[in-house]
């Protein structure tokens, strides 16, 4: 058993969504061709670091980012409903330009209480969900061989940008009320929470496929892959 582990906190990769509607759970939403290549970047940067355990989100935007990561440490694929996305009541919907939904008086209802939040799961259940896939997936790592000599073993969850940026905001004890155009959550970003027993000691943060993700996209709450610029977020 390891004493050191990191847990790596993957978000998918671009996603074809060419209405640029919020599809949260919603089945039949795919990697686009960039997010592929964006999966597949991932898989070479990280795919020779110790990584003994991978547990995804069902969605298939999770599974596809996943998989060439799988393929290259030769991983076993651990479909974990607690690290899927958030329930939204604006899932479908479009959030851009002028067909904003927020503009129309009868979602307004839904936003009376941000902290909550009132238009979706609350924030305390997604965390408590998410971290305790976080210390299944961390309890995994330690348990496992070690990988490499003298490295902590690592283990990655495939999810998505608001069940991450909420883990982090709780372990870093911060509010939850967000600006999402503000989170550090980029496209197949790495948020790593670094373990020393079941003590976090600290977290840091990456973007192996950066280089891929458009300009227009680094701040988007969701992704709209081939979305016209007035359909997207």
């Amino acid at each position: 058993m390891t004493e050191q582990t990191v847990v790596h906190l993957l978000r998918h990769g671009e996603v074809h969504n060419p209405e640029g509607v919020l599809y949260g759970r919603r089945d039949g939403f795919h990697l686009s061709d960039n997010g592929r290549a964006m999966a597949d970047r991932v898989a070479e940067r990280i795919g020779d670091r110790p990584i003994v355990h991978l547990r995804v989100s069902p969605l298939e935007r999770a599974q596809e980012t996943a998989a060439p990561l799988a393929a290259a440490r030769g991983l076993e694929v651990v479909t974990d409903a607690r690290i899927i996305e958030s329930t939204n009541k604006f899932e479908g919907m479009r959030f851009g330009g002028g067909d904003n939904a927020l503009r129309r008086p009868s979602t307004w209802r839904h936003l009376w209480n941000p902290f909550k939040p009132s238009w979706g799961e609350p924030y305390e259940e997604v965390a408590a969900r998410m971290l305790a896939a976080v210390h299944d997936a961390r309890d995994a790592a330690a348990a496992a061989p070690e990988a490499v000599a003298g490295q902590p073993n690592e283990a990655v969850l495939v999810s998505h940008q608001l069940p991450i940026w909420t883990t982090r905001l709780v372990v870093e004890n911060r509010s939850f009320l967000h600006d999402p155009r503000k989170r550090q959550c980029t496209l197949c970003s790495l948020t790593s929470l670094h373990f020393r027993g079941d003590l976090l000691t600290h977290l840091t943060y990456s973007e192996p496929a950066g280089d891929l993700i458009p300009t227009r996209d680094k701040a988007a709450p969701f992704s709209a892959g081939g979305a016209a610029e007035e359909h997207r977020p």
